[in-house]
């Protein structure tokens, strides 16, 4: 395993440092747009990138953050690093995120892990050997739908990773709640109020119209809105339902679970506190600084990002083991 060497430390400087390293970084690779139905009315864009002979290959799909889509720095650094190695790349976009809100624009949350599993089936008939990586709470979605949903996935999905994902969402949301906190409190719900107010004006029959004024804390919002349109008795039970930290001992493929002890949105102890299956499927790495998806340091990723290439290491070494096992299978494919 490389080791994450920092350029500063701190939670705070490493994730505002990764926010301004990666800001302008942007997908390069030609890539076709796959719509993808998910049932109940509900359509989600990927953006997916093939090499030549893409079956033999594996596949890596690639899923963002609360606020972000297929072009957030994180997912492009990482999905370079998998491109330059000879994979595949899909970079999904949560229901209404991004481009995809022209196909659906319906509200996305952190226990919407169906919706992957969805991606993950229609893509098994092009990349029948995925791997899966999430960034915040598009970890949490990965780590659910591996845990929750496994039995869903296609037999393909061999190995997953997720990067500062909230295990658990409750002691996020209070996390977000504290003075020192305010300026990324602030950024999310301003970012939520606008795009629920894009949403309402393209659904204005499903979403009701000034609902989001006068929240001003996550917790305020998803109790309002993300619960409301979930189909979740208020904020602490979507919560509940939709944090991934009880589901880890049912995850039965190998995975990792990258995070920070100086994470200022994530307090370690939230991820720290899950016990993993025994089967040792699941690996906890937590970093002595590193911030929330800052890992900003010495690397041959895009923008810093040390994170990618820890995860695709991990990953490469998964596809190599199970490339290996398959009959007729070139590892080096």
């Amino acid at each position: 395993m490389n080791t994450f060497r920092p350029w500063l430390r701190g939670g705070h400087l490493q994730t505002l440092l990764g926010y301004w390293s990666r800001r302008r970084l942007r997908w390069s690779v030609p890539a076709e747009d796959v719509v993808v139905e998910a049932g109940d009315g509900v359509r989600l864009l990927v953006r997916a990138s093939w090499h030549e002979e893409g079956t033999r290959r594996p596949t890596l799909v690639l899923v963002h953050g609360l606020g972000g889509c297929d072009t957030s720095g994180y997912g492009v650094a990482t999905g370079e690093l998998a491109w330059r190695a000879g994979w595949n790349v899909a970079r999904m976009n949560m229901r209404g995120a991004g481009d995809g809100q022209a196909h659906c624009a319906r509200l996305y949350n952190a226990g919407l892990d169906g919706d992957l599993v969805a991606v993950c089936g229609q893509l098994a008939s092009r990349a029948p050997h995925l791997a899966l990586a999430g960034f915040s709470l598009g970890g949490n979605l990965v780590l659910l739908a591996l845990g929750r949903s496994g039995a869903r996935l296609p037999a393909g999905v061999f190995a997953a990773a997720a990067v500062s994902p909230p295990l658990d969402l409750a002691a996020c949301a209070d996390a977000l709640g504290r003075p020192a906190n305010r300026l990324y409190q602030s950024h999310y719900v301003r970012g939520l109020r606008a795009a629920y107010r894009e949403r309402q004006q393209r659904l204005p029959d499903l979403y009701q119209s000034g609902r989001e004024r006068g929240t001003r804390t996550i917790r305020e919002f998803d109790h309002v809105i993300t619960a409301h349109y979930g189909g979740f008795a208020g904020a602490d039970d979507y919560y509940a339902r939709s944090s991934s930290g009880p589901w880890l001992t049912r995850i039965d493929r190998p995975t990792l679970v990258l995070a920070a002890d100086d994470d200022p949105m994530i307090p370690a102890a939230a991820v720290a506190r899950w016990p993993l299956p025994a089967s040792g499927a699941v690996r906890r790495e937590m970093m002595p600084t590193g911030g929330h998806v800052g890992f900003v340091g010495r690397t041959r990723a895009a923008g810093r990002f040390w994170a990618a290439e820890r995860v695709m290491g991990f990953l490469q070494d998964a596809w190599d083991e199970r490339s290996q096992s398959l009959d007729g299978a070139d590892p080096a494919a």
